[in-house]
């Protein structure tokens, strides 16, 4: 499967996201398509009707992520950037995408805003290595109790300090390098079981 590339533009205003926040941004440069498809496998989009992507950034794994997804599926981009949020909502035009400009803590009310039940899928490419503690068990914590039965938690991260956080929150998952990409990047996957509630 082949994605859609991010431009020029979006590159160049991922990089000055970066300068102008680092600890909100991953990454110097958007994900690889290499990053793109481990994501896009590890987070069975195929089956997925609702999904929630936090900190989208510019855009280029949202790419993925909608090209991945069924017709009838839908995507909630949770994004604190207001920069990112206008590249968002003026660049991405699908009729099955919506952008929430807040915190990745508040995806309850993401969701109620666009009226979405829960989520088969919650992906995550934000820097938790970068934040407060306990603002990354808030989080976590706000993806478990909103995904759906069985659903999936996704983090592509630099750093393993959500692996750490998220054995508190999720129990055990997995994880899988991805080398071709800069930095290189881990992929962990959790699954929402009842005793995690």
């Amino acid at each position: 499967m082949s994605f859609p590339q991010s431009t020029p533009e979006h590159r160049l205003a991922f990089f000055r996201g970066f300068l102008k926040r680092p600890k909100e941004v991953g990454s110097v440069i958007p994900s690889s398509r290499f990053l793109e498809r481990l994501i896009v496998r590890r987070a069975k989009l195929e089956s997925a009707r609702v999904v929630v992507e936090l900190g989208p950034g510019t855009g280029g794994t949202t790419r993925a992520l909608l090209a991945a997804l069924q017709p009838d599926a839908k995507l909630l981009a949770v994004e604190i950037n207001p920069h990112f949020v206008h590249l968002l909502r003026s660049h991405l035009r699908d009729s099955r995408m919506m952008v929430q400009e807040g915190s990745a803590s508040q995806i309850r009310e993401a969701l109620d805003a666009f009226d979405l039940p829960a989520p088969d899928v919650i992906l995550s490419g934000i820097p938790f290595s970068t934040m407060p503690r306990q603002l990354g068990l808030d989080i976590l914590t706000s993806a478990r109790d909103a995904l759906a039965p069985d659903g999936r938690f996704v983090a592509y991260q630099f750093r393993d300090r959500v692996e750490t956080l998220g054995r508190e929150i999720f129990g055990h998952g997995s994880s899988q390098l991805e080398l071709r990409n800069v930095p290189p990047m881990r992929v962990y996957t959790w699954k929402k079981r009842e005793t995690s509630l």
